[in-house]
């Protein structure tokens, strides 16, 4: 195709995005669903940060790393939901050749991201269970502060080489990708030159990014567990394996759907299939962070009560004062 030639309005380097075809006679149902799902979810998301900074009692480093996977999730969802919502009001799906690499990008480093936030997060409930005196000693504000930059740098640098590469492939024909962003496996199917070396390089980074933190996060679950089931006490097993049970409901929707997603092979009939499991862990695991830790963690729970009271009595005072002055006029 020619420099510059267009064809139905797109440019010659954008790429369109498919969406999910199967529901184009719902898209405004789905368009408002969406919407409140990004709203609910970077409200909730920014609540919690706002608490984990506010709030004294949540100044631990439990609440440390939620605090950083919260405000994650709000770069996460945004990477990919305000495009997908502006395709539905527009009708145009389309996307720069820059702006679905940078897209890919973001959504895939906040992916490595979150991964090894959640092995840090795990990791901190295994010191917590497993060596409770000793905890505050291993786990200290240093220790914490080192993690979680370990967690953000290393899903940001690796993507670079494997988004380098993938800048420099060739793709041909019509630049539809069957997916409603910009994946590494769709894109890889519109290229026409030799995909060895990045097929390589993807599954080497693929396997630091994801599968050693699952890892990580599964033997320490698996410690967890053990050290629970040691605790002599049905009282003790509960509330010790009360401090970790959000988390671990977490874990398990999204590694089980990310899981689901990279295993299903790219066959025609699994592709809808694939892209509704993508809504799991890019739409739904965002909204579920702040709904459980906000409805099964007291603390969170607390922490809101007071935040409520305080706006609440700030409301009140201003009020009184508001009629105060006016009787006085």
């Amino acid at each position: 195709m020619a420099e510059g030639e267009r064809d139905n309005g797109t440019s010659s380097t954008d790429f369109v995005l498919l969406g999910i075809r199967d529901v184009l006679m719902l898209q405004n149902l789905l368009f408002l669903l969406l919407l409140m799902i990004y709203s609910v979810t970077m409200v909730g998301s920014i609540l919690i940060v706002v608490l984990v900074v506010a709030d004294r009692h949540l100044h631990t480093p439990m609440y440390f790393f939620l605090g950083n996977l919260s405000s994650l999730e709000t770069y996460y969802s945004s990477t990919i939901l305000p495009q997908l919502l502006a395709s539905f009001l527009t009708g145009d799906s389309s996307i720069s050749a820059h702006g679905c690499m940078a897209q890919f990008y973001f959504f895939a480093s906040f992916l490595s991201t979150e991964c090894y936030l959640l092995a840090a997060m795990s990791y901190d409930r295994y010191l917590a269970i497993w060596q409770p005196l000793l905890y505050a000693n291993l786990m200290t504000w240093k220790v914490s502060l080192h993690l979680a930059a370990a967690s953000w740098l290393g899903g940001s640098l690796l993507l670079v080489v494997v988004t380098v590469l993938l800048s420099q492939l060739q793709f041909c024909g019509p630049k539809a990708i069957d997916h409603f962003f910009c994946d590494f496996t769709p894109l890889l199917e519109l290229d026409c030159s030799d995909t060895r070396a990045i097929t390589i390089v993807s599954f080497i980074f693929g396997i630091l990014d994801v599968v050693f933190p699952f890892l990580f996060t599964l033997a320490s679950y698996i410690c967890i567990i053990g050290a629970i089931l040691r605790i002599p006490s049905s009282t003790g097993r509960q509330k010790a394996f009360s401090t970790c049970s959000s988390h671990l409901t977490l874990i398990t929707i999204f590694y089980g759907s990310l899981f689901v997603v990279y295993m299903l092979p790219r066959t025609a009939p699994l592709r809808q299939h694939n892209k509704a499991f993508s809504f799991f862990y890019i739409v739904l695991t965002p909204l579920v962070n702040p709904l459980i830790y906000s409805l099964r963690n007291r603390e969170v729970r607390e922490a809101i009560r007071k935040a409520l009271r305080k706006a609440l009595a700030c409301t009140r005072s201003s009020r009184y004062l508001g009629d105060t002055g006016k009787r006085h006029f």
